[in-house]
């Protein structure tokens, strides 16, 4: 009799948490939608009340998953008298929910609403600092954010570190101890090889890119060059924006921006590549996680792993350009025509410290993304004030890269991030890396033709693998058990550290 009154509370639950995870999916899409029109396509005057209409939908939305409904359902569901009522997928659902209820049920949904419209707005003011390279523009609203997610912190709460609450918000189950060795043995290596580099005798011809390429012309490789790595036109969209980002509204339905420069080539082709890894990932996930909270990447980490190993690992090879180069050649034939492929190949692995994130090369990238852990720390801890952020943002980057920003734009207000409240959000970007490398390394051992794919762009089997192995699961599995489950072993450094010094001691002829 008891088993009975027990399957049928967990029913009843279990059908009352569906309907809710239903409606909160789908406030997700229209919010999702909403930030990237606001980003994309709405006129500027009309933003303000935009940000105020997206700031209630996202309080709505808030309000459904710490509710006294989500509690109950949640309560009973969780229990251990349930699980074994529960399947895989159900049993994930769960958690999700649970792990945001848990950290975010004391927060009051007015602080949330405020905070909603506050970060829809601090986007306006970045751009226009951004364009006006005034950081003062932006200061107060950055002021804020930090704030706001200080005091987000000690509702969450957290064990050791303030910013462990902020990092299991991307990447769940990690913290500050668990990241700093991986980050430690990572720029040890990193600036070692770069030393190496820059002592060379042999360096390739970056004046290559050293003149114009018509903007659509940049346009019309990028819409031919998608659809060949696997992104489903049909399912998304390609247009522009300040800063290149990827927003899924639904698996069926990935939108992806870039940016074209015309004195410079590389940054909207990469950066194509790698917001096309993001959408495949998205496009890719089951049907069956349709409108649940499993209908996304396992992690930010995970997801970045994607778009860092399209853009990198696949799109710089040497292999890849075998087979697009010659097409590259033939929409730029003045600037290209004359340019071998060994040279071209060489010239888009140049390694170069650079000011900007976004244009480094795959060396220096990770130190640029260690100096925006170490000062998002110490904005959390209170050691560092946003007033100070121009100068302790271009002495890290003397310190790291050995060069100093001329201007705020190419300094601390080139990142979008802190606009929209990403604090924690910096670190997925190496972790994609290091995840990129281990997935690179098992993905040549089960399939032996990897880069012979490449050379003759049949991305078919390599997009099943990644499929089959990664997209398909969404959220089903946390990121360490994605890793694990893949590669056999828990995330390493030693694969990165390899592959960068195998890479570029044949580029550089070390």
């Amino acid at each position: 009799m008891k088993q009975m009154v027990c399957d049928q509370s967990v029913k009843e639950a279990w059908e009352k948490f569906k309907k809710l995870d239903e409606k909160i999916t789908h406030y997700s899409s229209v919010t999702a939608l909403l930030d990237w029109d606001q980003k994309v396509m709405a006129p500027k005057k009309g933003r303000q009340s935009f940000s105020n209409a997206i700031g209630t939908l996202k309080t709505e939305e808030f309000k459904l998953m710490v509710s006294d409904e989500m509690r109950d359902v949640l309560s009973v569901l969780s229990s251990s008298d349930a699980i074994e009522y529960l399947d895989e997928k159900e049993i994930a659902q769960v958690r999700e929910r649970k792990e945001f209820y848990d950290r975010s049920k004391s927060i009051p949904p007015k602080m949330y609403q405020e905070y909603a419209v506050l970060t829809a707005q601090a986007n306006d003011s970045w751009e226009e600092a951004r364009d006006k390279n005034d950081f003062s523009l932006f200061k107060p609203d950055l002021e804020k954010i930090v704030e706001y997610n200080k005091k987000f912190v000690e509702m969450y709460g957290y064990e050791h570190h303030p910013y462990d609450a902020l990092l299991n918000q991307y990447e769940p189950g990690l913290t500050v101890e668990k990241l700093d060795p991986l980050f430690a043995r990572l720029r040890e290596k990193s600036i070692d090889l770069l030393q190496r580099i820059q002592q060379s005798t042999h360096q390739p011809p970056a004046e290559i890119f050293e003149q114009s390429f018509g903007v659509e012309k940049q346009k019309a490789f990028n819409r031919y060059l998608l659809p060949i790595l696997g992104f489903d036109m049909k399912a998304g969209r390609l247009d522009e924006t300040v800063h290149p980002f990827a927003q899924p509204i639904n698996n069926k339905d990935v939108r992806i921006t870039t940016r074209y420069q015309e004195k410079n080539v590389r940054a909207a082709l990469f950066g194509t590549i790698h917001e096309a890894g993001h959408g495949i990932y998205e496009q890719n996930i089951s049907d069956e996680f349709e409108g649940t909270a499993l209908l996304t990447g396992a992690s930010y980490g995970i997801h970045e792993s994607q778009s860092r190993f399209l853009e990198n690992m696949v799109g710089r090879s040497k292999e890849f350009w075998t087979f697009f180069y010659p097409k590259l050649q033939e929409y730029f034939p003045s600037q290209l025509g004359q340019v071998s492929e060994e040279d071209f190949y060489q010239a888009i692995n140049i390694v170069k410290p650079t000011m900007i994130r976004v244009e480094a090369d795959e060396l220096t990238y990770n130190l640029h993304i260690m100096i925006r852990y170490e000062i998002e720390k110490g904005l959390i801890m209170g050691e560092i004030e946003v007033k100070d952020l121009p100068e302790i943002w271009n002495a890290k980057m003397k310190e790291y890269l050995g060069i100093v920003p001329k201007t705020a734009s190419e300094g601390v207000l080139q990142d979008v991030h802190w606009s929209f409240g990403g604090l924690g959000y910096f670190p997925s970007y190496s972790l994609g890396n290091l995840y990129a490398a281990q997935l690179l390394n098992t993905i040549k051992k089960e399939c032996p033709d990897f880069y012979h794919h490449i050379e003759t762009a049949n991305f078919t089997n390599i997009q099943t693998w990644l499929k089959t192995n990664i997209h398909q699961y969404g959220k089903l599995y946390t990121p360490n058990q994605l890793i694990i489950k893949t590669t056999g072993e828990e995330l390493n450094t030693d694969y990165l550290v390899e592959y960068l010094e195998n890479k570029y001691s044949k580029i550089y002829q070390l």
